[in-house]
């Protein structure tokens, strides 16, 4: 039996991924600061087959602890803090727990488990500012744009170094922005269809903006085909389903599946909105997802139209037929 030590087990790709590796019968450890039980309610059915482990990743000790007691064969590494437009206020978290949670992890590894694997989740947000508007390959040069960009991208400079210096056996993802989140309206997906199905204005602040954005499932299936596959070692990813739109065009997706007929606010975010500097905010970040399809086989199971469908289904559902 596989033990499986999940870092961001009760977050959004955490719990869906942790759902996923209990029911292909993975032994998982899942790392939690001390939490109540509603906290861990994300874990939903499965929080009874999980081994809960109280640690801290900004504490060497704590990992070291960790990792020696569980002795995983796997280490999927989800565990960060992402609020991007909160990290221009106040980076210091960000750096703390994205980079240096990050480096007390590898160590931890090296020391108490080192024929473990590490699959550790980077993101698209490390790439930046791009002088070009083509989907972005692996072997571009790295150029955030925000504190939250800058740990992240620091964490995963650390993690391809630990590969090559200490022979770390790793494996470094780089997903797109993914949507499907249930009661949570602070993205840009989950924003628009709980907006319009309110029947409320909505405000669309960088309308000419490109972004990619994939599914939750083909979120999760990236990280199992990673575990899975010895392909998979010591390389880096993106994962993305490669489908650009502007905010613009996202907007009338959803207010398509949504059958929204109020207003759009185009240039302006929601008042209260926590501000991104949006003169300095990249306008364009696509991947090329085209080494993980090849590599890995792994490909998008849903249209961002099917998608959204899927998204406004599961807000009706959970509004219990009120429209919030």
């Amino acid at each position: 039996m596989t033990n499986v030590l999940m870092t961001g087990c009760t977050g959004f790709i955490g719990s869906n991924l942790t759902s996923k590796l209990v029911e292909k019968g993975y032994t998982v450890y899942g790392l939690v600061r001390h939490a109540s039980r509603r906290e861990l309610d994300s874990l939903g059915c499965v929080i009874d087959k999980v081994h809960l482990i109280e640690g801290d990743l900004t504490a060497f000790h704590s990992m070291i602890t960790t990792i020696g007691s569980v002795q995983p064969q796997v280490v999927v590494h989800l565990g960060a803090l992402t609020p991007v437009r909160l990290s221009f206020d106040d980076p210091f978290p960000y750096l703390s727990i994205n980079y240096e949670g990050t480096v007390n992890l590898v160590h931890a590894m090296l020391e108490k488990a080192p024929k473990a694997r590490l699959v550790y989740a980077s993101t698209a947000e490390v790439y930046g500012w791009q002088n070009q508007n083509k989907p972005f390959k692996e072997d571009l040069a790295l150029n955030p744009a925000s504190p939250y960009a800058v740990s992240k991208e620091a964490a995963d400079q650390y993690v391809r170094m630990a590969m090559k210096v200490y022979n770390l056996n790793a494996t470094a993802l780089r997903p797109i922005n993914t949507y499907g989140r249930k009661g949570e309206k602070g993205f840009l997906v989950e924003y628009l269809v709980s907006t319009m199905l309110r029947n409320e204005a909505c405000y669309l602040g960088a309308p000419g903006s490109v972004r990619d954005y994939m599914f939750i499932d083909d979120h999760v299936n990236a990280y199992l085909l990673a575990i899975e596959k010895t392909e998979a070692n010591q390389k880096v990813f993106n994962v993305s389903p490669g489908n650009p739109v502007t905010n613009n065009e996202l907007a009338n997706i959803v207010q398509k599946a949504t059958e929204f007929n109020g207003r759009i606010v185009r240039g302006s975010y929601p008042p209260g909105y926590p501000q991104r500097p949006a003169i300095h905010d990249p306008s364009y970040l696509v991947l090329d997802s085209t080494k993980i399809r090849k590599t890995l086989g792994w490909k998008p199971s849903v249209t961002l139209s099917q998608g959204i469908a899927k998204v406004v289904d599961i807000w009706k559902q959970n509004s219990g037929g009120k429209l919030y």
